[in-house]
């Protein structure tokens, strides 16, 4: 005979997986029970896959004031030195004959005019850059802060700055009937930034990739290192003029110095210039070797150089960062040279007839 057990009751340890299911189900909060949840501002889960970015340049460093005022008056002592000469030239002139007199004071105030028109013009070009370095760190400004007023500002100046490139008219039609209807400030930028900039986007991608081939190609064929060096220098500051051209800056002779230094400062912060070596010696040492020359490989690396040169003057010159367009990278170009480098390879190698 078995021994029965009377019933009991007794306390069974709490489910925590019923508990955590019971605190997931969506329950009615009153009062004191109600809360404002503030989303992080950063979800790192996001953009597990996402490329990093490359870090912002460092701020400029503040000119020293002796150093300006050195360069100042030793201008000043220059332009009187050389004005002296000139007076003195023309008075020389006018002991010999007067006609020797009025044709030197002719032609100096035909050089003095000149002087001051190519002063204006690259006091404009320079006006013109930093208009585009103005409008890049307000659009970084008003995303920041979400301003609305900032926004519509900041569209209405754009707009206006590229008013004289064809290819932005349709957009601009586009943003003045939708303008209206967006409220959010980055909205708005970022409107602004896919109907206006998209199309020069392309137009600066189709001038990166054709500069890359054109360097691929002389320097596959040029007999020397030299000749190569001189011709990468001289397309890559041709791609760097036309980029600013399109995108509204122009730049004169100074402000092409200064765009030049801007571009190399963007190149040494985020190492453009060391960016993708290990794909392009992929790509050379064990994808095109096999089926390229060693003169076409070398010109293929030249090439690539040159795309990230005009990839950083595309960072420099243009008026918005990206944000709402794909920014380009190395990938969107290496196909397109081995490819064009593969087909030379192919003509070289085919027999005439």
């Amino acid at each position: 005979m078995s021994d029965a057990r009377e019933p009991k009751a007794f306390r069974l340890p709490p489910d925590r997986k019923a508990a955590a299911q019971a605190e997931r189900e969506p329950r009615a909060l009153h009062g004191a029970e109600m809360s404002v949840v503030t989303p992080a501002a950063v979800d790192v889960f996001e953009n597990d896959t996402a490329e990093t970015a490359p870090p912002p340049p460092p701020a400029a460093r503040r000119r020293s004031r002796l150093g300006t005022i050195f360069f100042g008056a030793a201008g000043i002592l220059v332009s009187l030195a050389i004005g002296l000469s000139i007076d003195e030239l023309i008075r020389s002139l006018f002991a010999r004959a007067d006609w020797l007199g009025w044709l030197g004071a002719g032609l100096a105030a035909v050089a003095t005019a000149a002087l001051l028109a190519i002063l204006i013009r690259e006091a404009a070009a320079l006006t013109r850059l930093s208009s585009v370095e103005n409008l890049s760190r307000r659009a970084v400004d008003a995303l920041e802060r979400n301003d609305p007023k900032a926004a519509r500002a900041l569209v209405d100046d754009l707009s206006g700055f590229l008013a004289s490139r064809p290819q932005t008219a349709k957009g601009r039609r586009t943003l003045d009937e939708l303008r209206h209807d967006v409220i959010d400030g980055p909205d708005l930028i970022r409107l602004a930034e896919t109907e206006l900039l998209a199309p020069l986007d392309a137009e600066a991608r189709r001038l990166i990739l054709d500069a890359g081939k054109r360097v691929s190609m002389v320097t596959a064929v040029s007999p020397r290192a030299a000749v190569d060096l001189v011709y990468v220098l001289y397309e890559a500051s041709r791609l760097i003029r036309r980029l600013a051209e399109l995108y509204g800056a122009r730049p004169g002779t100074l402000g092409f110095l200064r765009l030049a230094r801007g571009v190399l400062a963007h190149l040494a912060v985020t190492g453009s210039m060391a960016a993708g070596d290990t794909l392009v010696q992929q790509l050379v040492g064990h994808g095109l070797a096999a089926r390229l020359s060693a003169k076409l490989g070398e010109g293929v690396v030249n090439g690539m150089m040159t795309v990230r040169i005009g990839m950083a003057a595309m960072d420099t010159v243009r008026p918005l960062p990206f944000d709402a367009v794909r920014k380009p990278r190395m990938g969107d170009f290496v196909g397109a040279l081995a490819r064009f480098a593969g087909a030379q390879d192919g003509q070289k190698d085919t027999p005439s007839r």
